[in-house]
């Protein structure tokens, strides 16, 4: 049997005349499980999509081999602002040039804990963590040490994270991990209270997303009257309402998502978006829950490395300053009409569902996927990098000239799905 070092020696001569993409994931394959992991495995997108990318810039992709995107899913939504954004980027140099990962934090940890106190409507306090898996995990491990309780009532279909109390994948997940967790339906008040009646005094929260944004499916804001209806059920049983703004956070409203539905929570998870692309997560949480996350012991050896905590200083400031939103919705709205009218035009059905500037495009009659996968293809090979079952983003960088780019390639799509109907 061949060394470690010559199977990864074997595996680069074998792939340095193929391209630099599947070089790569052979390389991988060989020192990687699975050659990658995770939502960004390329394995489950359609076949042409790259699986490693060489630059960034603004809202431009570029992978290996050279290819060029319009990026439409600011790599899964981290992306607030554009791909190097100079604040931000130079914020985060400037503090890595004083210090990083230290005996203790800098004070930008406490600038910016003051920034999302002001800035969020519901905050009093702030934690900081990673990824947004820390944040929901640690929202629910302070509603449970501030009320003493265990049962967490989510939605059926949500994603909250990939550790075992709450991974949509069951692999290497026991009965036990998920033993207190109940089960509600999204926008459905009837099944959350029959969910409340089941914890039977035992709720210690009820954690729900910013809207409905579950995989393959069409996206729905929350109703008022849902919104109304957890936040009376957590405030009856004394437990914690959680909102899990990890994709949404930023995109729709600085003070938290729920802003818009006029409902505010205990708790909110937050990352992607957080510092446009640096790794940070941050819990917020009002006077109520003060006192049991104080004591909680939730830690990591990066979770108060500086630079990424410069760089959301400068990534929140500049989306308000700058009113990122505004303009992120009204670029969502131009790729709405625009794919509106290209499916109009081709007498393709297509939904698309979800805020604008988090975009959910599906097809009408397509269970399997394929019309999907057909039109993203060739979107992809036209230069625009859509996605056939994800909810996608856009940024504050991107404008005009680069969302008709999105929808020239888009109008290669739908030719391609043209050609595959019966009779073409």
């Amino acid at each position: 049997m061949k060394s470690t070092s010559s199977n990864i020696a074997a595996a680069r001569a074998e792939a340095s005349t193929a391209p630099v993409d599947a070089a790569l994931r052979e390389r991988a394959r060989r020192v990687v499980p699975g050659g990658m992991w995770g939502h960004l495995n390329a394995a489950a997108l359609p076949s042409g999509y790259p699986q490693f990318f060489a630059r960034s810039e603004g809202c431009h992709l570029w992978d290996v081999d050279g290819r060029e995107y319009v990026d439409l899913m600011c790599s899964w939504g981290p992306i607030l602002l554009g791909h190097h954004h100079r604040g931000v980027d130079d914020a985060y140099a400037r503090q890595a040039a004083l210090g990083a990962c230290m005996n203790g934090p800098a004070p930008v940890m406490v600038e910016l804990a003051e920034q999302l106190v002001g800035q969020i409507a519901h905050a009093d306090w702030a934690l900081f963590q990673k990824n947004g898996t820390d944040a929901t995990t640690t929202c629910v491990t302070v509603a449970r040490a501030g009320t003493g309780r265990r049962k967490i009532l989510v939605a059926r279909g949500a994603y909250h994270g990939a550790v075992p109390w709450c991974s949509p994948s069951l692999v290497g997940v026991t009965s036990e991990d998920r033993a207190h967790l109940i089960y509600f339906d999204y926008n459905d008040v009837e099944s959350v209270k029959a969910a409340v009646q089941q914890a039977e005094g035992d709720l210690a929260a009820i954690l729900v997303s910013a809207f409905r944004h579950d995989l393959g499916r069409d996206q729905e804001a929350p109703t008022l009257a849902f919104a109304q209806a957890v936040r009376a059920a957590a405030t009856a049983a004394d437990a914690a309402l959680i909102v899990d703004d990890v994709r949404a956070g930023f995109r729709l409203h600085p003070g938290g998502s729920w802003e818009t539905v006029g409902v505010r929570p205990d708790l909110s998870a937050f990352s992607k978006s957080i510092a446009n692309g640096y790794p940070l997560a941050a819990v917020t949480g009002n006077d109520r829950f003060r006192e049991a996350a104080s004591k909680l012991y939730v830690t990591g050896s990066f979770w108060c490395e500086a630079p990424p905590m410069a760089a959301a200083l400068v990534t929140q400031r500049t989306l308000v300053a700058e009113q990122a939103i505004a303009h992120m919705v009204a670029m969502g709205q131009r790729l709405r009409d625009g794919l509106a009218t290209l499916a109009r035009q081709s007498g393709i059905g297509l939904r698309q569902s979800g805020p604008v500037q988090m975009p959910m495009v599906l097809f009408d009659d397509d269970a399997d996927g394929h019309k999907g996968r057909t039109f993203c293809n060739a979107a992809l090979s036209a230069g625009a990098y859509f996605h056939p079952r994800h909810n996608m983003f856009l940024s504050a960088a991107h404008q005009p000239e680069d969302i008709d780019r999105a929808l020239s390639a888009a109008a290669a799509g739908f030719e391609a799905l043209a050609r595959a109907r019966p009779g073409h």
